[in-house]
C-alpha cells in the first residue's frame, strides 16, 4: 500500500464522523472483524491502524486510506456532500467490478498523469452565454479512478451571493488514451452526466479538452451537450481555496485560459433541450 501522510488527530475526527454516519460502532467492529477496544483507540487518537487494518477500515466505507488523513473540515465538505456514498455502492456490485475489470484492468495507466484537482470550464447551460467555473478532482479509489466536481452559481439579484451549488461523483474511465466519466449528482439525486476527454499538453500547461452531456429529471436542468476544458491546478483533494473561485464568469474574463476559451469558443455550438 502506498504510504500515507500520518495525521492522528485528523484520521480520529474523520473516523468518528464516519461512525456517526452509521449508527452503530459495534456493528461496524462485527462487520470489519476488528477489536472493540482497538477501534475505540483509533476513534480517540490513541493508535493509528496497521497498513492491514487500514486498508480493511478504507474498503468498508469506500474510501481511500489517503483520504482518511484528510483535513477534517474538507473531509467534511466531502462526505456533507454525498460525494462517496452513491457511487460506493454501484462500485460494489460484482458486475460492475468484472464490467470495468474488463475494459481498464491489465492496461497500464500511470495515475500520476491524471489524478489531482482541474478547474473545469464550460458554457453554463443557466446563465446563457456565461462560462462556468468548477472544480473537478481525480483520485484513486480501491481498485478504479473516480472523481467528483462541485459547481457553484451566484443569485441573478445578489451576484455575491451563492444561489444553487451542485455536486457531482462518479467513476474515471481510461481508455485508449481517452477519459470516460460517469457520474450522478449527488444534492438533489436527479441528473446524470457522461464525459469524453483527451490530454493536451500545452507548453508546461496540462488540460484535457473534452465533451459532456447531462440529463436530469427536471425541467430546471434541461438536458444538455456542450464542450469542456480541463485545466490541472495541482495534486491532492479540492480545498476551500479551490472552492472560492468557483462561479460564472464573462467569457472575456482574463482568469480564463486563453487555452480553454480557443477549445470553448463562442457557445454557439452547446446543444440543449426546450
Amino acid at each position: 500500500m502506498e504510504p500515507v501522510n500520518v495525521n492522528v488527530a485528523a484520521f480520529a475526527e474523520n473516523l468518528r464522523l464516519l461512525c456517526d454516519r452509521q449508527g452503530s460502532i459495534s456493528a461496524i467492529c462485527r462487520k470489519i472483524n476488528i477489536n472493540r477496544q482497538q477501534f475505540n483507540k483509533y476513534l480517540s487518537g490513541l493508535h493509528v491502524p496497521s497498513s492491514q487494518n487500514l486498508r480493511i477500515i478504507a474498503n468498508y466505507f469506500g474510501l481511500s486510506p489517503q483520504i482518511l488523513f484528510s483535513d477534517p473540515d474538507e473531509f467534511r465538505t466531502l462526505i456533507d456532500g454525498n460525494f462517496f456514498h452513491t457511487m460506493s455502492r454501484l462500485g460494489g456490485l460484482p458486475e460492475f467490478s468484472s464490467f470495468v475489470s474488463n475494459i481498464v484492468m491489465g492496461q497500464d495507466v500511470d495515475d500520476s498523469a491524471l489524478v489531482g484537482v482541474y478547474d473545469r470550464y464550460q458554457y453554463s447551460s443557466i446563465y446563457k452565454g456565461f462560462v462556468l467555473r468548477s472544480a473537478f478532482c481525480i483520485y484513486r479509489n480501491q481498485d478504479f479512478l473516480r472523481h467528483y466536481y462541485i459547481e457553484r452559481f451566484p443569485s441573478y439579484d445578489a451576484p455575491g451571493k451563492t444561489e444553487y451549488v451542485f455536486k457531482y461523483h462518479g467513476f474515471t474511465l481510461p481508455v485508449a488514451d481517452r477519459l470516460f466519466t460517469l457520474d450522478v449528482e449527488t444534492i438533489q439525486n436527479n441528473e446524470l452526466t457522461f464525459g469524453v476527454y483527451a490530454q493536451v499538453r500545452r507548453n508546461t500547461k496540462k488540460f484535457m479538452f473534452g465533451i459532456s452531456s447531462g440529463i436530469a429529471a427536471t425541467t430546471f436542468r434541461q438536458p444538455y451537450s456542450t464542450k469542456v476544458a480541463l485545466h490541472y491546478r495541482g495534486p491532492g483533494m479540492v480545498t476551500r481555496e479551490h472552492m472560492k473561485t468557483l462561479t460564472v464568469m464573462d467569457r472575456n474574463d482574463p482568469s480564463i485560459p486563453r487555452e480553454a476559451m480557443q477549445y470553448l469558443g463562442d457557445g454557439s455550438d452547446m446543444i440543449q433541450m426546450g
